[in-house]
């Protein structure tokens, strides 16, 4: 299925339930530069044959500003111009990556992607997001430009490890939780393994995921007000990320479990017992002990943060997320009491 979605200054064609062979369709071949991982390469190498391939290393900690000049040093090596159209192939740390060189490359050449990981499908490809980490700051450097496309092939989702596929379910559970209440209960009945054997059930909660989060997007693409609600469990989940260097979904589990609990606290939210137990039921961390102090002082640089005031996504109740600003005073206290 082909749908387009029109951004402020551009349309975003998404092909959901494809396959990679499209890609030659969407952009002429000798144009073409794909950008993936080691991982996808060696799982997947039969879809790369012909192909100009750009293989980086893995991983969050190759995120960074060395392994974009790396990129563009292989670009000029090529004799990429402006025609040249950028692929990302993988999952965040490439999307990201990917859409953040090709909005810098020559000043801006066209790019797409082909998401592989769940978390990526639903969350990181989606909304024109494109950064790098600097020091211990996650995405602290980027800009916000939207993908001409993204094209779904489930079949990379064959080599994907467990835990990825928890990680993913994090941001789907989030999306439930801000924004559809129903799809909270259809979670409830389902498992992860159930999605995992039936490839048609999970194609329709990707693009469902993929919608809800492109909707956000589309009525407020620069974060000025509605698009905050995508970062539920993210304030404080980013800050427990780079600190112990969890995975992202793991991170953001934690976070969504301790803002259920500020949400009782400032909204009265009732349903706390509930979210909890849905992440658990597809085995994603809830509680866990940290360093109060450190998690908050990493909270000081998020982006989230305007002079003294935090804005804090919470919940009033599963399916409406309301982004509450917090005084950072205020925070630390709460921090402190988790």
């Amino acid at each position: 299925m082909e749908k387009s979605i029109k951004f402020s200054n551009v349309s975003t064609h998404f092909y959901f339930d494809s396959s990679f062979k499209q890609v030659t369709k969407i952009a002429d071949k000798k144009f073409l530069v794909v950008i993936t991982d080691e991982h996808i390469f060696k799982a997947h190498p039969a879809v790369f044959k012909g192909l100009n391939v750009i293989v980086l290393k893995p991983g969050e900690e190759y995120k960074v500003q060395a392994t974009v000049d790396e990129v563009i040093d292989t670009l000029i090596k090529m004799e990429a111009d402006r025609k040249t159209v950028l692929v990302g192939v993988g999952g965040g740390v490439i999307t990201d990556l990917t859409g953040y060189i090709a909005s810098i490359y020559m000043r801006g050449i066209r790019f797409g992607f082909v998401p592989t990981s769940i978390l990526a499908l639903v969350d990181a490809s989606i909304g024109g997001k494109n950064g790098i980490d600097v020091d211990r700051y996650k995405n602290l450097v980027g800009i916000i430009r939207q993908p001409s496309f993204i094209l779904h092939d489930v079949a990379f989702l064959q080599s994907l490890p467990q835990n990825e596929w928890e990680n993913g379910f994090a941001e789907i559970i989030k999306h439930a939780c801000i924004k559809d209440a129903a799809m909270f209960k259809q979670l409830q009945q389902e498992s992860l393994a159930g999605y995992q054997k039936d490839k048609k059930k999970l194609s329709s909660l990707i693009q469902r995921n993929a919608l809800i989060k492109t909707k956000v997007v589309q009525k407020d693409e620069f974060e000025k007000g509605d698009r905050r609600l995508l970062n539920l469990g993210h304030t404080i989940g980013h800050a427990l990320e780079k600190e112990y260097e969890l995975m992202h979904g793991q991170a953001v589990a934690i976070g969504t479990t301790y803002a259920c609990h500020i949400s009782e606290q400032l909204r009265g939210f009732s349903q706390t017992a509930d979210v909890v137990a849905l992440l658990e039921q597809y085995q994603l961390p809830t509680y866990a002990s940290f360093d109060k102090q450190k998690v908050f002082n990493g909270l000081k640089m998020d982006k989230k943060r305007e002079q003294k005031e935090m804005n804090f996504v919470l919940l009033d109740k599963i399916g409406k997320g309301v982004v509450t600003p917090i005084r950072m005073q205020q925070l630390e206290k709460i921090i402190n009491k988790l």
